[in-house]
């Protein structure tokens, strides 16, 4: 998921200099995730894109509506995010994690970027009070269905198409499942204060 890793997210908001740059202090402290590649992946994504590559591919990740407004960031060869383009809808999106298996852009909304932060730095909970919103419509690679500070795997939970809704979803009450699926709805790191709704379609 930040995707978060990546994360990794309201609608529609105004982007203000205080919100890029709160997008910008997340976006740089996003680290690739660990993991097993295939020299072939590996290759396929390593060449360096252009700035139009890398728009298209942020703005893959979300419905034309919101991409199409939102700010790009990328990370620049030193590793810093820096802001390819700026948006004028409250929303950021990112390009693809080319240390990562598949595809996995995403555009997050300002309450997902809250999600993410407190992610990011481990806090004891999220400390967005609406649910947030983020859009990975090209898929995405996470490291752990189950654990959300997980830095390592051999093994990726690799999901097709899908929105995740950050608020902190219960299993026993709502009846989603648990464990990844690549069709309908379920909660990833159920049972925590980081779990949220994973829903594998395209709106």
């Amino acid at each position: 998921m930040l995707r978060f890793t990546v994360v990794r997210a309201s609608m529609l908001l105004t982007v203000t200099v205080a919100s890029v740059a709160s997008a910008q202090e997340v976006a740089a402290k996003v680290k690739p995730q660990g993991g097993m590649m295939t020299a072939a992946a590996s290759k396929a994504k390593a060449h360096k894109m252009s700035t139009a590559e890398i728009i298209r591919s942020a703005t893959s990740a979300g419905p034309r509506s919101i991409s199409d407004n939102a700010t790009v960031m990328a990370a620049d060869d030193s590793g810093k995010m820096v802001k390819i383009r700026a948006g004028t809808n409250g929303w950021t999106c990112i390009p693809d994690e080319p240390t990562t298996p598949g595809l996995d852009p995403m555009c997050i909304d300002k309450s997902g970027m809250e999600w993410v932060s407190a992610l990011i730095a481990k806090k004891p909970k999220p400390s967005n009070t609406t649910p947030g919103l983020i859009y990975m419509l090209q898929g995405g690679s996470d490291i752990s269905a189950t654990n959300p500070f997980a830095t390592t795997t051999d093994h990726y939970v690799s999901s097709p198409a899908h929105f995740m809704i950050m608020w902190p979803y219960d299993a026993k009450t709502t009846g989603f499942a648990t464990t990844p699926k690549k069709t309908g709805s379920w909660i990833m790191w159920a049972g925590t204060p980081y779990a949220h709704l994973m829903v594998n379609q395209t709106p």
